[in-house]
């Protein structure tokens, strides 16, 4: 059992005291020194050689102690946080997760809840892979041109910036996959290499396979460059493939094949959320219907299907309130049409906030990936603290 230290920061004596009574009932933990210097504290944890864990009360001082929370997170690789507070509101327990804590407890503490969060973290620091919660969301339309690759792209390195947490981006187009041309890249492997030694795979295979886009937690799985090596795949080896990337990242973006093969069903079963998407047009808002139609014979719940309009107009003939009456659905997410930052961002092989970081797309990229991180730490706050919630 690994030595762990702990730091405990809040303005309330007695929440120290207590707090300190109930870290005395783990053998492996050791309670720093109070300190309330924050670049101090920032130090402590970058010199100290124990995984640690900083415990943080922003019942006073809110704004600077997320500001340290961020700074520690981003700083500090060995150090976990638990938050406290006094105002367990959505909202702010969003920015909380968001600043880089691992869990979160109500002010005044309970001890079993108290308790329960530090094993938690204790479970991630000496067993991260089993407390890693994968989202796997698929891109998908059953009609080609209408941009999923450039969504799933884009998507996928947003994610990977915003969140922090490791991202694989996965090319299921096993004829003519192009994210290895809209990101530049010439992988040594791809997803045919990998099925084929699926048994030897672990966290440290992966990571050396897969192709890292640049310096960012994005890392990519090439479509096979032949055509007869996707003839060999079967379903059964994409579902134990993602089975097996749900240890290592927090979030698998597929970019989905436009069919209804063996394989990419596989996919989409596996899927926590398929994007469906469209653009705001006859022929396409009736492919989507089909689609529609399809997943609900499939057993998807309509939670897990999501509209998204791509290159959507204000001033299109069709509005979105005709898409939402057409399909019987509400939009999840529309994306501007900007032609030129779009093809830009294409020729060049680099994603739109490379090719143009200020533009209308790349803003809209950025929300969208932090719209997902904050429904995912929405979904699992109203989970975990519903009670809470209801009385505050």
């Amino acid at each position: 059992m690994q030595k762990i230290s702990a730091l405990v920061l809040t303005d309330e004596f007695s929440t120290s005291e207590v707090i300190k009574l109930y870290l005395s009932e783990f053998d492996n933990i050791e309670v720093l020194p109070d300190m309330n210097d924050f670049g101090k504290i920032i130090d402590t944890f970058n010199e100290t050689h124990n995984q640690s864990v900083f415990i943080i009360d922003i019942s006073q001082r809110e704004k600077e102690k997320i500001e340290l929370m961020h700074n520690i997170a981003s700083q500090c690789k060995n150090c976990r946080i638990l938050a406290l507070s006094d105002n367990p509101t959505i909202e702010l327990i969003i920015d909380i997760m968001r600043a880089g804590a691992r869990e979160f407890i109500p002010v005044p503490i309970i001890k079993n809840e108290f308790l329960e969060a530090v094993k938690k973290i204790i479970e991630q620091i000496e067993e991260p892979k089993h407390t890693n919660k994968c989202k796997i969301i698929s891109i998908f339309s059953n009609k080609g041109g209408m941009g999923k690759t450039s969504l799933a792209s884009n998507l996928a390195l947003e994610l990977a910036n915003i969140s922090k947490e490791k991202v694989a981006l996965i090319d299921m187009n096993f004829q003519m996959g192009d994210i290895t041309t809209f990101l530049d890249l010439k992988p040594s492997f791809n997803i045919s290499y990998m099925l084929e030694n699926i048994d030897k795979i672990n966290e440290i295979f992966l990571l050396s396979t897969l192709e890292r886009y640049k310096n960012t937690n994005l890392y990519i799985l090439a479509d096979p460059p032949y055509f007869k090596q996707a003839d060999n795949i079967q379903p059964k080896q994409i579902s134990k493939l993602f089975n097996i990337l749900k240890d290592t990242f927090s979030y698998i973006i597929v970019d989905a094949e436009s069919s209804f093969d063996g394989k990419n069903i596989a996919a989409l079963d596996q899927s926590d959320m398929i994007m469906l998407v469209t653009s705001a047009n006859l022929p396409a808002l009736r492919n989507t219907q089909r689609c529609l139609e399809l997943f609900g014979k499939l057993g998807y719940d309509k939670e897990k299907t999501q509209i998204v309009v791509n290159r959507y107009m204000e001033n299109d003939e069709i509005k979105e309130a005709d898409i939402e009456k057409v399909l019987s659905r509400k939009i999840y997410w529309k994306v501007p049409n900007n032609y030129f930052a779009i093809m830009s961002a294409i020729n060049k092989g680099v994603p739109v906030s490379t090719a143009n970081s200020n533009s209308n797309l790349a803003q809209n990229y950025r929300d969208l990936a932090q719209y997902i991180c904050d429904n995912l730490y929405k979904q699992n706050i109203i989970d975990k603290f519903e009670n809470i919630l209801q009385q505050s």
